[in-house]
């Protein structure tokens, strides 16, 4: 059965690393796990192809949805079901993908009242409140498998006991639903599986080895005058943009929404000619606007995007050259989940430059 997955990928110019064929034969299987290999190494088809595939003509005519997707935030909604609607195109014609967060409008909402899709892309948030409805046992008694995207993003998190408990809610309206994480940047992961899975048995399936990822950084040209304390970075932007220039397209993340903003001024004020190719993304502007900036983004558009977090997971910009961290990542592993933004694809390398803001950063 698993030929019909295979054949997808190929013809999209695709081979099938190993670590996928196993997820799929697991989930035929009837299995639950985590799938754990490098960004931009395709995790996603790994968990998504299993049900497409998937032969159960007794589901066939009913109602309600056959696969939940949970994704840490929301700014990844619009691009996680644009890849889960490429293959189901072909797999799955019949099949439904469509979203459930704080973004999707009055319209959409109101219908998805009535009935829900196949497939349905949604966060803990707007799946908690999903469960709290009278009929949620009935609307969820056909599901047979929850991916829990970027799970290391929510394990050990407030959100994260949130998805536990909706699991745990869902597993008591279908006793054999399989649940999958998909992740590229865990530490312990016969403990993050182990709470994902409630304690269950699963298959942890490790991916193709990591990627070559450089790690630098740019050196003020005197130290004495950079400034002891600070998180703006600005005495850095000539070489941010001297560095940004030698790249197709860059990604330049900053710790806070503000920062972001400071940037882009900063960017466009020493470079009016940037004007057009230079964007923002965060949480705070509207859906609209993100998604703009991401189909640009996609279709290499744009120069560089300023950012926050709301662009550190999942979402697939092929032209992305470079990366920038101003400031610190506050940790190792979000390091590398960003510097994955750039070469996001299999055999690529990835290179994230940190931008030191004041001297005890440097």
């Amino acid at each position: 059965m698993i030929e019909r997955a295979e054949g997808w990928m190929l013809r999209q110019g695709w081979e099938p690393f190993e670590f996928q064929r196993t997820v799929w034969r697991a989930y035929l299987a009837g299995e639950s796990g985590l799938i754990h290999s490098a960004t931009g190494s395709g995790k996603t088809y790994a968990a998504w192809l299993g049900p497409l595939i998937e032969d159960c003509p007794e589901f066939e005519d009913l109602a309600g949805p056959r696969v939940l997707w949970i994704t840490p935030m929301r700014a990844l909604a619009a691009d996680t079901a644009d890849a889960l609607n490429a293959p189901a195109k072909d797999l799955k014609p019949g099949w439904q993908i469509e979203i459930r967060t704080g973004d999707i409008s009055a319209a959409t909402r109101a219908r998805q009242a009535k009935q829900l899709p196949e497939a349905l892309v949604t966060t803990p948030e707007s799946l908690s409140l999903l469960l709290a409805r009278e009929d949620a046992p009935l609307l969820f008694s056909h599901l047979r498998l929850v991916v829990v995207d970027e799970w290391h993003e929510l394990l050990a998190s407030k959100r994260g006991v949130q998805t536990e408990l909706c699991l745990a809610r869902l597993r008591k309206f279908s006793p054999l639903l399989r649940t999958w994480g998909v992740s590229a940047t865990l530490g312990n992961l016969e403990t993050a599986m182990e709470v994902l899975l409630a304690g269950r048995p699963g298959r942890l399936v490790r991916g193709e080895s990591p990627k070559q990822v450089t790690i630098d950084s740019l050196a003020p040209p005197t130290i004495q005058r950079f400034p002891w304390a600070g998180h703006l970075g600005t005495q850095m932007l000539a070489q941010v943009i001297e560095e940004m220039e030698a790249a197709a397209t860059s990604l330049i993340f900053c710790n806070t929404r503000s920062q972001v903003e400071i940037w882009s001024q900063a960017i466009t004020s020493a470079r009016p000619d940037l004007a057009d190719v230079v964007a923002v993304h965060h949480g705070s502007l509207d859906a609209a606007r993100r998604r703009q900036v991401e189909d640009r983004l996609k279709r290499g558009e744009l120069k560089a995007v300023v950012c926050t977090s709301s662009l550190d997971l999942g979402v697939d910009f092929h032209p992305v050259e470079r990366v920038f961290q101003i400031g610190s990542p506050k940790g190792v592993a979000r390091l590398l989940q960003r510097a994955g933004r750039s070469g996001h694809q299999p055999g690529r390398p990835s290179r994230i430059t940190c931008v030191p803001t004041n001297a005890l950063e440097y």
